[in-house]
Formats: C-alpha cells, structure tokens, sequence
C-alpha cells in the first residue's frame, strides 16, 4: 500500500501464483488435494478526498482481510466574526 501524487492510494499485490498439490489416504479413502493462489497481478487505485491525511495512512492485514486507515484533517478553523460599532 503506497500513496502516489500527494492523494492516490495505491494497492498492489505481491504474489507468486504457486500451486499447492497434496497426495493422502484417510481411513482407507485416498485423496488429491489441489490449492492455487490467485494470480500474482493485482493494482487498484483510489483517488483520496482533499481533507485526507496521506502522511496518517495505515494499513494490516488480519485472516486474508486488508484493512487500510485513512484520517482525516482537522476541518480549518472558522474566521471569528466580531461586530464593530461605529458612534
């Protein structure tokens, strides 16, 4: 997870695309058991809204589930209005 251009958040997948083969008997029942991981490409990119703190931007990943943090800026201070009267 990368942030590019000041406001792109970038998400791109490092995989290997291997392939998982297992040979077994069970009670008596022989099995294959075949795995394949998903293929190895994988980029997608989000355009960050203008408020976004890119510096604040986190990313884990927990039981095959990415999950990715973005905060938000204080919203600018108001401009204190003060009513001046003239005599």
């Amino acid at each position: 997870v990368t942030v590019e251009d000041e406001r792109t958040l970038v998400i791109r997948s490092i995989g290997n695309g291997k392939r998982k083969r297992e040979d077994g008997e069970n009670e008596g029942c022989k099995y294959i058991r075949l795995e394949r991981k998903a293929s190895p490409k994988f980029l997608r990119k989000f355009l960050l809204p203008e408020d976004s703190n890119v510096s604040a931007v986190s990313a884990k990943c927990e039981s095959g589930v990415l999950t990715i943090t973005v905060e938000k800026l204080p919203p600018p201070a108001k401009p204190k209005t003060v009513e001046v009267t003239i005599s």
